[in-house]
């Protein structure tokens, strides 16, 4: 005897697109136009310039004392443009930038919900265990059978991949909020309402940048996973060096992947760490 739960999630995803093709012919103009925006911001500026600007906002970010990011930010984008790889990366971070904004644009008010609600958090945590443990290449496949082939089914797959740490860091922050903290507030007559938003999201905010970091650092290794279906940057130049057997190729392709994986972990860290200090000072 045997069983198979294949066919059945491949009717549901037809009959989802069937269904539902109006919300998703908008999903995706909505996802096609954020990547575009991203990729005429980043390229509207000489290669240059935007390496002047990321370094210095390295430097602006991490201060004085802290100077080796801006350094790094400098030489490694730099080596970037010199091995022709800046309009790839450029894209890649766009790809980056608006896969990772409308996961927080989910991810933070479902890890809100789930972290002022007991019942919201124990039906969101298996699915959010699931869709961290599932292999990421087989986020490909709904994606491609819904938006066909190119940049916004990569960066759909790419949402949904990216989003668990995001929702799991956001509800882990405000359970961290102490009790007494949130019974002081509402004996000064504090609403719900107040309480989230002048209590329980500020001193939550740490653990919620740290959500954001990981979900930059998963939405990219995902969208370099996500050129098999087309969607280009950086992903495409390391998956043609293997197609074509060309090791340099691959090889350039991997270090831009590496540099913009260390500046974007480092940015991101940086507004965590001003975020606690500015929190402390407060």
């Amino acid at each position: 005897m045997t069983f198979h739960i294949g066919p059945y999630f491949e009717t549901f995803i037809n009959w989802m697109r069937t269904t539902f093709s109006g919300f998703f012919d908008a999903l995706g103009a909505l996802l096609d136009f954020s990547i575009t925006t991203f990729e005429n911001v980043f390229g509207y500026a000489h290669p240059f310039a935007m390496i002047l600007i990321m370094s210095f906002l390295a430097w602006w970010l991490c201060g004085w004392k802290k100077w080796g990011l801006a350094v790094f930010s400098l030489l490694g984008f730099t080596l970037i443009y010199l091995m022709e790889l800046w309009s790839h990366t450029m894209l890649t971070l766009a790809l980056v930038m608006a896969s990772t904004l409308l996961a927080l644009l989910i991810g933070v008010p479902v890890g809100i919900y789930a972290g002022r609600s007991e019942r919201a958090e124990r039906v969101v945590r298996p699915i959010l265990d699931f869709m961290q443990t599932m292999p990421a290449f087989v986020y490909l496949i709904p994606a491609v059978l819904i938006f066909s082939l190119g940049k916004v089914p990569g960066a759909m797959a790419t949402v949904i991949f990216a989003m668990p740490p995001c929702v799991r860091l956001t509800t882990l922050g405000l359970r961290q909020v102490p009790k007494d903290v949130l019974e002081a507030s509402e004996a000064f007559g504090a609403t719900p309402y107040q309480q989230l938003v002048k209590v329980q999201l500020p001193m939550a905010l740490p653990s919620i940048l740290a959500g954001v970091n990981q979900t930059i650092m998963l939405a990219l290794s995902m969208v370099v996973i996500a050129a098999m279906i087309g969607a280009g940057g950086l992903g495409g130049q390391v998956l043609r060096g293997i197609t074509q057997l060309r090791i340099g190729l691959g090889f350039e392709s991997g270090i831009a992947i590496v540099i913009l994986a260390m500046y974007l972990d480092r940015i991101t860290h940086a507004l965590g760490s001003r975020s606690a200090r500015m929190q402390k000072k407060g």
